[in-house]
């Protein structure tokens, strides 16, 4: 019960946090110079807020995967525009009317953590795509870049904390848990996740979410 009201406290004191930037973002909005800028802080702190409601509301609930994928590939664009990243050109192409039964805010991480993963290891830049259809199987979603690919030698190991796909960047190896995290939220959700390299080049993530929309 402790460990319970302490994450609750936490989360409540994080939300302040995020409720001071959006008041700080809604000054910068006003000047014309900042608008910008300031949606980026807006829609990142709307995207950490939706965590942060995560950790204590693991709801499931019936979302159309398009709207959660929109807001991953958005939130993507201002992490790479903010830091300076590559210019990569991410298309999203989903099939209609497509829903998936499971926590909303679990697959934005999901999604976020495969599109990051995909641009870093294209320091040039490239191209990203989000793709989702029903198969006899599930639901199928795949990420899919055209960047150098993965080192067959990681290949088996992907998965595994601390394990990174960027090759020879400043700091690779110091984090590389973001694939980790995307197969144990995967896999807490029932499903599987695979990567291999594209025979044209570029590597390619699929999920396959088992869960029945009837």
């Amino acid at each position: 019960m402790s460990e319970d009201l302490s994450v609750r406290g936490l989360v409540h004191d994080l939300n302040n946090v995020f409720q001071t930037i959006q008041d700080a973002a809604d000054v910068l909005e006003e000047d014309e110079r900042w608008s910008a800028l300031a949606g980026t802080i807006h829609r990142s702190t709307e995207h950490g807020l939706r965590l942060l409601r995560s950790v204590i509301e693991a709801t499931r609930g019936s979302f159309e995967l398009r709207r959660i994928a929109e807001i991953a590939v958005q939130f993507a664009r201002d992490f790479l525009r903010a830091g300076n990243g590559p210019d990569i050109a991410f298309r999203i192409q989903i099939e209609e009317g497509l829903r998936i039964s499971s926590n909303a805010a679990a697959w934005e991480r999901i999604l976020v953590n495969l599109l990051l993963n995909a641009a870093q290891a294209m320091p040039r830049g490239g191209a990203v795509e989000l793709t989702a259809r029903r198969t006899d199987n599930g639901i199928e979603v795949t990420v899919a870049d055209n960047g150098p690919g993965i080192p067959e030698q990681i290949l088996p190991k992907l998965f595994d904390p601390h394990v990174s796909t960027k090759r020879g960047q400043r700091g690779a190896g110091l984090h590389g848990l973001g694939l980790h995290i995307v197969r144990t939220m995967v896999e807490a959700d029932g499903g599987t996740v695979s990567a291999r390299n594209r025979p044209e080049g570029g590597a390619e993530f699929v999920i396959l979410n088992t869960d029945d929309q009837g």
